[in-house]
């Protein structure tokens, strides 16, 4: 359980180490790119995790990067596929970040930090739980943009007669937002 959870709380990627800031301030104007960024992220993460330590004893040391990397864009790949053959509007909105999945520093780093190092069952346990915690925090910070920014949740006006803070839904609003929730969780852990 130590594994799961350490990525939904102690080491979440986006709110505790800031890994994959990208995707997550581009992607999060609303709730449907929100899930859909995280599920394909988990996605690539639980596969080449279990991949990379399934051949971990195999690969010499001095291309194991380069090698994770071919893991990591063939699940990548077949994301994007599925995305496009299933749901064209979908990889419309996400456009060129499933493809920077590949080069996404959480994926990357989870398979030199954690999953070369470890069983297949604990990478497993490792990729769901940096992958939920990642998908939770997109989440979160959708929610706030599309909410403030536009005044609706999953594109239904929420707030009748609310004049958005458009500010919120462009980029500046995902610093912002990232900003306060960061902060928001310093002031939390210091207390």
């Amino acid at each position: 359980m130590k594994e799961f959870t350490k990525g939904i709380f102690k080491e979440n990627p986006l709110l505790r180490l800031a890994l994959g800031l990208c995707p997550a301030l581009a992607i999060s104007t609303s709730l449907p790119n929100a899930i859909a960024m995280g599920l394909a992220a988990t996605f690539v993460l639980v596969f080449s995790n279990t991949i990379v330590s399934l051949i971990r004893n195999f690969i010499p040391s001095r291309i194991r990067i380069p090698c994770y990397i071919v893991i990591i864009a063939t699940f990548v790949v077949m994301v994007e596929r599925f995305i496009k053959a299933f749901s064209p509007a979908l990889e419309k909105q996400l456009g060129i970040y499933i493809p920077l999945i590949v080069v996404n520093c959480m994926i990357l780093g989870r398979a030199e930090a954690f999953a070369s190092k470890n069983s297949p069952v604990h990478s497993i346990l490792d990729g769901l739980g940096m992958g939920l915690g990642f998908t939770l925090a997109l989440c979160l910070i959708a929610f706030i943009r599309e909410l403030v920014g536009a005044g609706t949740l999953w594109g239904i006006n929420i707030i009748p007669g609310y004049d958005p803070a458009a500010i919120f839904i462009l980029p500046a609003g995902a610093l912002l937002t990232m900003g306060l929730l960061l902060g928001a969780l310093k002031l939390k852990k210091k207390r």
